[in-house]
């Protein structure tokens, strides 16, 4: 009874707050422009150069030239800006966005995040990830607990290529929610049906009470 992706992405949805500034990493992250909760005013921004992106369009809203950093087809908003790159990472290394919400390949009970590239494998490149752990205000990490194999993606120390060190506030995965503290990771909210034997069953990281 693990959440699936948009229940993950909507609960990655209720750590927005009103007024905020957001952005969303590619993958689940994405999803959550559609579970935005009620009364809560954000702007989300993307480091391919817009501030205030809407919903996922629907089949006669589709305008090839409005897309996310993922490439994805996106709508726009009244108040929508438009900029370069430059202007989009100076926002991001300025501190003016509050928070990232980031997929991720593996999390470090620390905060050490890698979700950039695996040895061997072909990537399109380094990505804004790294400009973003480094200059918002919060990281919340949406990814599954686990890979196809079984094995936890939440450890006591990363085996890939870090993207930033120490930089995650909170991870969400299809299990529950885990804040990293003082000493490890501890469990904050458990997913439908899931208790926190099976979250700790599922994490390599230290679980802390």
């Amino acid at each position: 009874m693990a959440w699936d992706r948009h229940k993950m992405a909507a609960r990655a949805a209720q750590e927005l707050e009103d007024g905020m500034y957001v952005n969303l990493g590619i993958g689940i992250p994405t999803l959550v422009s559609n579970y935005i909760p009620e009364g809560i005013d954000v702007t989300l921004q993307s480091e391919n150069g817009m501030l205030g992106m809407g919903p996922f369009p629907t089949e006669d809203e589709i305008d090839p030239d409005l897309i996310n950093a993922g490439k994805q087809t996106i709508t726009e908003l009244d108040r929508t800006s438009y900029f370069d790159s430059a202007t989009s990472f100076a926002m991001i290394r300025g501190g003016k966005i509050a928070m990232a919400i980031l997929g991720a390949m593996e999390v470090a009970e620390n905060g050490d995040l890698a979700n950039w590239m695996i040895p061997g494998k072909l990537v399109k490149g380094m990505g804004g990830a790294m400009d973003l752990v480094a200059g918002v205000r919060r990281v919340v990490v949406v990814m599954d607990h686990t890979n196809k194999a079984g094995e936890s993606k939440v450890l006591k120390s990363c085996t890939l290529p870090l993207t930033g060190k120490g930089v995650v506030n909170r991870i969400i995965t299809n299990l529950g929610v885990l804040d990293v503290v003082g000493g490890g990771l501890k469990i904050v909210e458990t997913a439908d049906g899931v208790t926190e034997d099976d979250i700790r069953a599922a994490t390599e990281a230290t679980i802390v009470n």
